[in-house]
């Protein structure tokens, strides 16, 4: 706690003083995190606690634990007879005549006063749990009786919300077990990170495990065996899938929902995982490159194995950039589609795989097929390394600013495109969404502010996150002597924000499209504005640069607007945003039968409604490159996988937009 306060006071952008006011947020803030529906905690407990709303800034600074572990055994209790509650309510059949309703937001609600109020919240909230999953149940068998399908037994309601409620019961008992698996050190993760979040959303303590998952996020590998696993009701560890070309690959006996008994390393006894938390048997299958792991298994057939299996690095290739060629029968454009799902770099390894370099590989092959124009698609792209985009903005014009830095208390400063080579000075575009956040925002800002590139996307913005994040690795900031206490993992703290060339910031506002087409998130509040502490948009100087010449917008935009106006996927997209908004905005159930299969039946024949939008364009063609064929015919794992992603690309009508935007530019 004194490594994490003082990183945020020294480091921070915009660090506050730890007083009465910062200690009343963090108070809320924590009880939130533990308790957002308010199905733990009575009004007494919180009236309690309020003693210490004040003081949370005074125990962070004299080192009192004091207050959190009372909270871990308070919260412990509370859960416990949160179990028994939830047990109590499921032995008993649901009266589904008579009306009542339900308040699913948390937020909406307040904490109850008795032990029989809090009963009965959770007696509604599993009433309609059971009531979906018997809504469900009867739906398969109707679909069973019309196709005769003796297969699915036609059961009464009474026999399905039986069944329900058992299977609500095994599922609520998972969720109890996981919660007790959580020990201190899980727990006071939560509190720390009520200190850091009222900050701003994007500062946070990440225990040891979170670090080495985020490394792995970024990065697109991780040292370990390549198998993804989930775990099972009975505690074991099942596998969902084997990596293609990793260690488990390579070896061949671990196969698809093989369940993981025990973990031994190399000739160690091997250690039971039932039960085990699933970050702790995880760390226990990771490990080294070059180092044993020897797994007991449970084969699908029942018969049980011990599998070694040499640990490796394992590259999740479908995090990767990846290129596609489109063709439009109408327009006669054949367009290279570069699709980018984060700014991955391994910063660990000055040789690893780098966004900015797989993409000028992506640009140099599209050359080579001679396109008419190249598009990068950015859609739910939440960002990454900011120097790759600093790289991949210098692939399209020739030397510039691309993007300004500016900490708390200094001048900004420009990251430049030094290289006055242009790779590619064709036609551009760069696809962006609401969910475009971060590094996928300042390359979209500085292609935009050159003109370099047309920025095609939903309204009103991409995500609007502004800010710079840097790793604090908190071990490094202790005396050796505190080492034995082991790791204590690291702080994401914000250090920065940028901003765009043009001296605005994407902080909140984002970048606004040059053209803009519906979106089925369009109506929702989405993106940093509807964070809880999001940092206010602020502006600077301009930079000088020189900037280009892309045409007539305004020409384009028009083209685009009469299209979409007679198209009626896009108009139907635009009701499907509508109606999204409207659902996002119920939380109030009746819970009987009969509303809720009228509701179902709405819902179904609105989606029915809306599926013309997801069917094939049939002018659309979507090839691989020729470059990339050889190794799709070696690889059929990879194949299936890029024939799945270019039936999804012929689906797209936003892509065929981008096509007619093309012939339009």
């Amino acid at each position: 706690m004194d490594v994490v306060i003082q990183s945020l006071h020294y480091n921070h952008y915009a660090p506050q003083e730890v007083n009465d006011a910062y200690s009343e947020k963090v108070f809320k803030e924590y009880i939130e995190s533990l308790d957002f529906d308010k199905r733990f905690f009575l009004q007494e407990d919180i009236k309690a606690l309020k003693e210490h709303q004040h003081k949370l800034d005074d125990y962070a600074l004299s080192r009192n634990f004091d207050f959190f572990d009372g909270m871990v055994e308070l919260y412990d209790k509370r859960v416990k007879r949160a179990q028994v509650l939830c047990t109590e309510v499921l032995e008993t059949p649901f009266k589904f005549k008579q009306k009542e309703m339900l308040e699913a937001d948390g937020e909406k609600v307040d904490f109850v006063k008795t032990e029989a109020a809090l009963k009965d919240r959770w007696r509604k909230r599993l009433k309609w749990s059971v009531l979906q999953e018997v809504y469900s149940k009867q739906e398969r068998q109707r679909k069973a009786l019309e196709k005769k399908d003796t297969s699915v037994a036609q059961k009464t309601f009474a026999e399905l919300e039986i069944a329900a409620r058992k299977l609500m019961l095994k599922r609520y008992t998972r969720l109890f077990d996981r919660l007790a698996q959580e020990d201190r050190d899980d727990k006071l993760g939560v509190y720390v990170n009520a200190y850091t979040h009222v900050l701003e959303p994007h500062t946070g303590y990440f225990p040891p495990i979170d670090k080495e998952n985020f490394n792995i996020q970024i990065s697109g590998k991780l040292e370990g065996i390549g198998a993804q696993l989930t775990q099972e009701e009975d505690g074991y560890l099942k596998v969902t899938h084997i990596v293609p070309g990793s260690a488990s690959f390579r070896e061949g006996t671990l196969k698809k929902d093989d369940i993981i008994l025990k973990v031994g390393q190399a000739e160690a006894e091997p250690v039971d995982i039932a039960d085990m938390k699933m970050d702790d048997a995880v760390m226990l299958i990771r490990g080294k490159k070059g180092t044993q792991v020897r797994l007991t298994v449970r084969k699908i057939d029942g018969t049980i194995k011990v599998i070694p299996i040499t640990r490796d690095v394992v590259v999740m290739e479908e995090r990767y950039a990846k290129s596609a060629i489109i063709n439009h029968k109408e327009t006669g454009e054949k367009i290279g589609l570069i699709d980018l799902r984060s700014f991955y770099a391994d910063f660990n390894d000055a040789n690893g795989r780098r966004c900015s370099k797989d993409v000028k590989r992506e640009v140099q092959k599209l050359i080579a097929e001679s396109v008419d124009g190249i598009v990068i698609d950015l859609r739910f792209n939440g960002g990454g390394s900011l120097s790759d985009v600093v790289d991949m903005s210098g692939l399209f014009i020739p030397t510039g600013p691309i993007v300004q830095v500016k900490g708390r208390s200094s001048m900004p400063y420009l990251l430049e495109d030094t290289d006055p080579d242009v790779l590619y000075d064709g036609k551009l575009i760069i696809m962006v969404n609401s969910h475009s956040a971060s590094a996928s925002e300042i390359l979209a800002a500085a292609l935009q502010d050159y003109a370099r590139a047309l920025i095609v996307g939903t309204a009103p913005s991409t995500f609007g996150k502004g800010t710079v994040q840097r790793f604090v690795n908190l071990d490094d900031q202790i005396p050796p002597k505190y080492h034995e206490l082991g790791e204590l993992g690291a702080l994401k703290i914000t250090i920065q924000k940028f901003y765009r060339i043009n001296g605005g910031s994407t902080q909140l506002k984002g970048v606004v499209p040059d053209v803009i087409l519906p979106g089925v998130y369009t109506y929702l509040e989405t993106g940093e504005k509807e964070e809880k502490y999001p940092m206010p948009w602020t502006q600077i100087e301009p930079a000088v640069f020189r900037k280009e010449s892309m045409g007539n917008i305004e020409q384009l935009q028009l083209r685009s607007k009469k299209r979409v106006a007679k198209s009626e996927k896009f108009q139907l997209i635009d009701e499907q945003a509508k109606w999204v908004e409207t659902r996002s905005k119920k939380s109030y159930f009746e819970l009987t039968p009969k509303a809720y299969a009228a509701e179902q039946k709405t819902n179904k024949k609105r989606a029915e409604r809306y599926k013309v939008v997801n069917e094939a364009i049939e002018d659309l063609t979507i090839n691989s490159l020729m470059a990339d064929k050889m190794r799709l015919e070696q690889d059929s794992t990879r194949a299936a996988s890029i024939k799945n992603w270019h039936k999804a690309l012929k689906r797209d009508v936003y892509l065929e937009e981008v096509m007619y935007l093309f012939k339009d530019m």
